[in-house]
Formats: C-alpha cells, sequence, structure tokens
C-alpha cells in the first residue's frame, strides 16, 4: 500500500489564490483512537482563507493542510478504535487536513452518514452546524418565543443558525446580508428569516425594534464586529445574550458605552470551535441536544426542518476557482469540493 496521497498544498506555505495546488505529501500517520477516513467531499470555510493567507493561527498540532470538515469511508481503524468499522460512511470535524485524500480523524468527532445525505450534503454539515448549535442552543440559551438576530444570514453557519432557531422554536429571526437577493432568498426558505435588513443600506437595529414591538431580540449570532457593535447593542432586549463568532470588519471598537451592557444585564460570549479541546468538541457532537439536531437535517433535495443548502460543488481540481468564489462573496449557503 502506497505511503503518499495527494492533498491540496500551498506554494510557499501561504499566499494568494494562486498558490493552491494538488500534490503529493505523506499519509498521515494514526494515534490512539484514530481512524483513517478516504475523503470523498471536503467543505470549504472562510477560515481556510484566512489560513492560506498566514493570517490563522493554527491549533496546536494540526495539520498545515486546509480544511475542517469532511465525508468519506473509514478506510483503517487505528489503536484504541471502539466506535467504527472498515467501510463505515461517516462525516465529521478536524483541526486540519481536509483537503486531502485521507485524513486521520478522532473516532469521537466523526458521526455517521445517514443513507438520505448525499456525500456533498453531509461534508456541508460539521463545521456549519457544529458552530450554529454552539452560538444559538449552548451559548444563545434559545428559549420557545425568542426573538434571534443573525448576521451573514446567506453564509453556511449563518442559514444553519437561522434554521435551527426557527425550528426550535424562535418567535421572529431577523438576518442581515449585503444585497436583495440574498436577502429575498432567506424569506424564501422554509424555516427562513421572517425579516431581513441589507445591513450596508438599513439600520438593523430598527428591523429588530419594529419586528418585536420595540422589545429587542433576545440572541444576536456575530461574525461581523466592529462596525455592527454598537447596532447589536442597541438591538439586544434585556438579559439578552451575543455570540460573537468572527470579526470580519475589525476586532477593535473604539469606544464602548457599557452602561447598556450593566442595564440591559447583558451576557456576550466570544467563541472559536476549531481551537477548542478534543474533548469539548467531542462533547458538543455527541451531545443529545446536538443529536437531535442532525435527526432534523435533511439534504439539499429535503423537505425537513433543516436543510443543507448547497451553492455550488466544484471538483477538488478547480480549488483556485473554490476560493475565488468564496473571496467574491458570491455564494449562498455551502461551498463544496469533490475529491476525484
Amino acid at each position: 500500500m502506497s505511503t503518499m496521497m495527494r492533498a491540496i498544498l500551498i506554494k510557499e506555505g501561504k499566499g494568494p489564490i494562486e498558490n493552491l495546488y494538488i500534490g503529493e505529501v505523506e499519509k498521515p500517520v494514526l494515534k490512539e483512537g484514530q481512524v483513517l477516513v478516504k475523503i470523498v467531499a471536503f467543505g470549504l470555510n472562510r477560515m481556510d482563507s484566512l489560513q492560506r493567507e498566514g493570517n490563522y493561527p493554527l491549533p496546536p498540532g494540526a495539520s498545515t493542510i486546509l480544511g475542517v470538515e469532511f465525508s468519506g469511508h473509514v478506510e483503517y481503524v487505528g489503536p484504541g478504535v471502539t466506535k467504527w468499522s472498515v467501510g463505515d460512511e461517516v462525516f465529521g470535524l478536524s483541526s486540519g487536513g481536509a483537503y486531502a485524500e485521507y485524513i486521520a480523524a478522532d473516532q469521537d468527532l466523526l458521526i455517521r452518514k445517514p443513507p438520505h445525505l448525499s456525500w456533498e450534503d453531509a461534508a456541508g454539515i460539521p463545521e456549519n452546524f457544529v458552530t450554529a448549535h454552539q452560538a444559538v442552543i449552548l451559548y444563545g440559551e434559545l428559549k420557545r418565543n425568542d426573538n434571534v438576530l443573525v448576521h451573514a444570514g446567506a453564509s453556511g453557519v449563518g442559514i444553519a443558525a437561522i434554521q435551527m432557531a426557527r425550528s426550535f422554536g424562535a418567535r421572529s429571526v431577523t438576518a442581515t446580508a449585503s444585497n436583495k437577493e440574498k436577502l429575498d432568498w432567506l424569506l424564501s426558505i422554509p424555516s427562513g428569516a421572517t425579516e431581513v435588513a441589507n445591513y450596508r443600506t438599513e439600520d438593523f437595529s430598527t428591523t429588530v425594534k419594529n419586528a418585536t414591538d420595540g422589545r429587542g431580540v433576545d440572541v444576536i449570532v456575530d461574525f461581523v464586529g466592529r462596525t455592527h457593535w454598537e447596532k447589536n447593542i442597541d438591538s439586544l432586549a434585556l438579559d439578552g445574550r451575543m455570540t460573537i463568532l468572527a470579526t470580519l470588519s475589525g476586532g477593535v471598537v473604539p469606544e464602548v458605552d457599557l452602561g447598556p451592557i450593566l442595564y440591559k444585564r447583558l451576557k456576550i460570549q466570544g467563541s472559536t470551535l476549531r481551537s477548542r479541546s478534543l474533548e469539548y468538541q467531542s462533547n458538543l457532537i455527541n451531545s443529545a441536544a446536538f443529536q437531535d439536531v442532525v435527526s432534523k437535517i435533511t439534504g439539499s433535495e429535503g423537505d425537513g426542518p433543516m436543510r443543507v443548502y448547497i451553492h455550488k460543488v466544484f471538483p477538488w481540481t478547480e480549488i483556485q476557482a473554490a476560493h475565488k468564489e468564496m473571496s467574491d462573496n458570491k455564494n449562498i449557503g455551502k461551498i463544496v469540493c469533490r475529491i476525484s
């Protein structure tokens, strides 16, 4: 058996999209509790672009190969593995290494692929739905009849968060995006947004107040940071909760009025999933609450309360085009690559 595999690599270790290419590297060596998965498809995420550019610090021990979510077959079972057998169809999370033919996957970060999900659908679930579950259910403490605000609503995580909030009883879900096409689409899908706002041309805090009779939202999922901070605080209701998952507009807010945080009794939580410990990620994925989420997810052709929405599937030989599609912010839903 060959010890080599193909993977998407980066010339000079970092750089522009044009530096991505398919090359050969050694297959990963399994550690205790790991299985070797032959990857069929992998999902793209914004952090992949940041890592390619050299702007995303890797967690200790993570592969330098891009990619944190994948679907595929169990090819080999390593020492100490009790949950999986050769041939099992799975999808899962990793701290890196998914842009490759094979990946060493921790047995506790894998989920059995249901027959109704395509390989592409399955590859589009892990990072999006685990992150959304963490932000909406775990930290957002969503309760029935809560009002929710989701930024970057047309992103993979944004769409998952909107559907999750609606499926678990939110009264209203306001979503923001950058253009009318995305906003109209978010209103049109089952379990989609109930209100929308173009953050470039509208004050989303006004939209929120109109949707909630002036009360504000109970839960905010934010990826934007600096430019949205003041309006986010204004949008939150008494005892509101906000989870910050990224700072796309910058992480420094020049002036902060602490008064509303104090008097509204706000909870503001920051979180990144990739840097979390294996134990934390395992507990999250294997929790009864997240397994309930997985049971509600149907594929892109399904009609369940939560769906995987695939923007486009690229062959991995067109990885540069896939990254450009993501960088140009053209996608509504998930960009996935299939290994050929």
